[in-house]
């Protein structure tokens, strides 16, 4: 595996790969690599020939009462991981390297209708730095796919539409969520719980779980969903952020033309933000059918 933490140097590189016809696969991450992170890079093994990874703690996506200066860094460990799994190219770079005039000059993409909503709402500057960021790795690796968890469903959809608006030619690759074996969706912010919150935690899943399956049943009173899940974690301990049933497509609420579904949740256990997600499908010629968990 070749460490690479020049944008120049990276891209020399890549282009003489592509010189010779490999395709790229890229899986950007913030690093403290886990079993999920795994499973972008195995996929992105398969659908390309060369995967670079980029571990890069994005200072813009952090806002100023949120955890930047804390977030779990394990760069050495990682190396070991990526080595593994057979990466061909790292790419762990500066913050100056990425912002060379400093984040507050740095220009911002924002998603209209995409980046305001959910998460966005609690969190306002978090997916403009999000889009910008990828925005500019993109650039810096010009891959053919990249690769992202649907864990964090809304940064993948704003993905998706950035580099559809801005007519990047990037097939953005969407891989389930992995999951420990009580449910809770795997998360380098998880070494944040405490014994007592880390048992708590999975209930998250759970209750999503259970919601779908009334959904699957035929239950259609989508805000009463939305309250008996935020009343439920609220009494066993968290402290949800929302508790939300949307088009899965445009993450707009529910209509008339809407073919799949997602019901998103954002709770704090303790100091610990977590997020997740569960998906439905509305078949034209019955009322609904759960698919497996994403």
């Amino acid at each position: 595996m070749q460490i690479l933490t020049g944008s120049q140097a990276l891209q020399s590189v890549i282009a003489n790969e592509k010189s010779t016809g490999k395709t790229i696969a890229f899986v950007p991450t913030m690093g403290h690599l886990h079993a999920g992170h795994r499973q972008l890079i195995r996929q992105a093994a398969q659908l390309a020939d060369r995967v670079v990874v980029s571990i890069f703690v994005n200072p813009l996506q952090f806002g100023p009462d949120e955890d930047y200066a804390h977030y779990p860094r394990s760069l050495t460990a990682d190396q070991d991981i990526l080595r593994s799994e057979g990466v061909d190219y790292l790419f762990c770079p500066a913050v100056e390297e990425i912002y060379p005039q400093g984040t507050a000059r740095q220009c911002r993409i924002i998603i209209p209708g995409l980046s305001d909503i959910l998460c966005g709402v609690s969190r306002p500057e978090h997916f403009a730095g999000v889009a910008t960021v990828v925005n500019k790795l993109f650039h810096i690796v010009q891959p053919d796919k990249a690769l992202f968890g649907k864990k964090d469903f809304q940064q993948l959809t704003i993905i998706e539409h950035m580099v559809s608006d801005l007519c990047m030619p990037i097939a953005i690759v969407g891989v389930d969520t992995v999951r420990d074996i009580d449910g809770l969706a795997l998360s380098s912010r998880n070494c944040y719980l405490n014994r007592h919150e880390r048992a708590i935690a999975p209930l998250i899943h759970r209750t999503l779980q259970a919601c779908r399956g009334a959904v699957a049943c035929g239950y259609d009173s989508y805000h009463q969903l939305e309250r008996y899940a935020y009343d439920k974690l609220k009494a066993v301990g968290f402290l949800p952020d929302y508790v939300s049933v949307r088009d899965a497509r445009t993450l707009q609420p529910i209509d008339n033309n809407t073919e799949q579904m997602v019901m998103l949740v954002a709770a704090s256990l303790g100091t610990t933000r977590l997020i997740d997600n569960v998906s439905l499908t509305i078949k034209p010629d019955m009322s609904f059918s759960a698919l497996a968990c994403h």
